[in-house]
């Protein structure tokens, strides 16, 4: 693969987000309409104790990518209620075109005690394109379980031959590294499949090799078709550290498969890398393929985990 970067196009700190936001628009996630691309992500607000909430807005883009055209005024899909899975964010949400109805499979996270949160995949529905989603019920479809004991997140799904295939990461340990330092997760990529999209069928196995070291972490895979070939972009980062020491922070990973469930990885072959200087000097992180037209796309987030939103780069060759 070859990737051409276009720079970041769009910058939280220049449009009106969400009421009460104070930026970030992390891991953004297209749905490709017939007049324009809406790209969804994940921002950031305050509650009443000054920590963290993440809610869902989007920005619309002509389809070549150039354009702003709109920025949705307010979040696309409430917060979970007291106790829920979501009741503290939803980072991030997948969207998927399903014929008739949009789904959206969203990342929900809720604070705890000994750790610092735990996350479980939910879904919700739009009929409106995009512009609203209503959730399929309280609970999650997906969760930690008997072989995934930890968070269960960040979902990509395509339907083939009436088949919904998803990737999603899940956790094998909460470590600490530091005995005066809060412990850190430990998250993997995994594969599911369904016949609804709701009750899935998974395994805990592991589909992409570690390169760093046993601890690293794996994060939120997009998967595209070219040429019969199945490719995926993930981003991975040391389990330690990568807070500070931008060696240790989040880079794009690559890996192909013929068949969805085996892969091969092989970061050589990526294409893309962090910039000498600039928005993406420090980190690459949560990267999203999509098409459009004849033209294959990748939006990704920069520095400081997306703090000034994401860029965009254009598939050059294979």
């Amino acid at each position: 693969m070859k990737w051409n970067k276009l720079g970041p196009v769009f910058d939280p700190a220049a449009h009106g987000l969400l009421p009460d936001c104070i930026g970030y628009a992390q891991s953004p996630q297209t749905l490709v309409l017939p007049d324009r691309v809406r790209v969804f992500f994940s921002t950031r607000a305050r509650d009443a104790v000054g920590k963290f909430l993440s809610h869902v807005g989007f920005v619309d883009f002509d389809r070549s990518m150039q354009r702003i055209l709109d920025v949705s005024p307010r979040a696309v899909i409430e917060l979970g209620g007291l106790g829920c899975f979501d009741e503290h964010g939803i980072f991030p949400m997948h969207v998927f075109d399903d014929g008739d109805r949009v789904l959206a499979y969203t990342t929900g996270w809720n604070r705890k005690v000994s750790v610092s949160a735990d996350a479980s995949i939910g879904l919700a529905i739009s009929t409106d394109g995009g512009l609203s989603f209503v959730k399929h019920g309280t609970g999650p479809v997906m969760a930690a379980s008997l072989h995934e004991p930890f968070l269960v997140a960040d979902s990509f799904v395509l339907k083939r031959d009436g088949l919904y295939h998803m990737w999603y990461i899940y956790g094998t340990q909460w470590k600490r590294f530091s005995p005066t330092e809060a412990p850190d997760r430990i998250y993997k990529i995994a594969y599911a499949s369904s016949r609804d999209g709701i009750e899935w069928q998974r395994d805990g196995r592991l589909i992409v090799a570690d390169r760093l070291n046993e601890d690293e972490c794996q994060a939120l895979p997009t998967v595209i078709e070219i040429d019969g070939r199945f490719h995926m972009y993930f981003c991975y980062r040391e389990a330690y550290g990568f807070r500070t020491d931008s060696r240790r922070a989040y880079r794009i990973g690559y890996a192909w498969s013929d068949d969805m469930r085996n892969w091969t990885r092989d970061d050589a072959q990526a294409g893309i890398d962090v910039s000498p200087e600039g928005w993406d000097s420090q980190m690459q992180c949560y990267p999203h393929v999509f098409r459009v037209d004849d033209k294959v796309y990748m939006l990704y987030n920069g520095n400081e985990f997306g703090r000034g939103g994401f860029g965009l780069a254009q598939l050059e060759s294979t």
